[in-house]
């Protein structure tokens, strides 16, 4: 992960080195569309510090394939999975340390190959592949999930939303009703640098608690050899948490591009 976050920190400082040739700065905006006709595997890494009464920390990498499937001239179906490993220090207790695989989220948009606005819709799931009780709910969850945005001038606006109602899984844990907002609004140039403002909301209807960190991220597109990818680095602050969650965090990101 040091790695990963010093190779961000370096493209990013010196964006001469970043992947000068046409269709790079194509292929930023494209990362900015969460329905783009895209194959990517982004690593998505985020440290969250000040957890509970002992100041713990958290590390969530999670893993997120994007597979666009081409239906029609008309229609793609983009498949977008996040599959969250998860890392944390004194967090229950002073010198506790835990490590597992959290729930999988597996969200399908059925979006037109050309529209403006551009938007999807589809279905979401939430399955219960949590390897340790406290890193996930134990239920099966679907709902409805959707996105629009705009794209225009290297300008990104838009906003993804879900919603997930649990409707089996263990008996003595909590049912999820859950709502996630994410609106964002991001500025690619021309040599292919994108800063992105966003903020994660999500609201907990059971337990009436809104989480809301706020992310800022700049991110370069560049190629190791042949292989294009995407070098972010990031800061996020919570404006809106449970009593003993986290107080800000760090984000850094890698995603390999496959272009067709």
């Amino acid at each position: 992960m040091k790695t990963v976050v010093l190779s961000a920190a370096l493209a990013l400082l010196f964006p001469l080195a970043a992947w000068s040739q046409d269709g790079a700065d194509d292929l930023a905006k494209k990362l900015s569309n969460p329905v783009a006709n895209l194959i990517s595997l982004p690593i998505q890494n985020n440290y969250d510090f000040g957890i509970g009464e002992n100041d713990g920390w958290m590390s969530r990498t999670n893993v997120q394939p994007v597979i666009p499937f081409s239906l029609s001239e008309d229609w793609n179906l983009i498949s977008r999975t996040i599959f969250p490993l998860v890392y944390q220090e004194d967090v229950f207790g002073a010198g506790s340390s835990d490590f597992g695989l959290g729930d999988t989220t597996q969200s399908f948009f059925l979006s037109p190959t050309a529209s403006d606005p551009i938007w999807g819709i589809g279905p979401v799931f939430l399955l219960p592949t949590a390897t340790e009780d406290f890193f996930g709910s134990e239920k099966w969850g679907a709902g409805p999930t959707a996105v629009v945005l705009k794209q225009d001038k290297g300008w990104t606006v838009g906003a993804l939303v879900n919603h997930i109602w649990s409707f089996a899984g263990e008996d003595s844990r909590d049912d999820v009703n859950a709502t996630f907002l994410q609106p964002f609004v991001s500025y690619t140039t021309k040599k292919a640098t994108s800063l992105t403002l966003n903020t994660e909301a999500s609201y907990d209807w059971e337990h009436e608690q809104w989480t809301v960190p706020i992310n800022l991220i700049a991110a370069q597109v560049l190629k190791i050899g042949d292989q294009p990818i995407q070098l972010g680095l990031g800061a996020r602050y919570y404006a809106e948490g449970a009593d003993g969650g986290p107080e800000w965090g760090i984000r850094a990101q890698l995603t390999f591009l496959f272009p067709k």
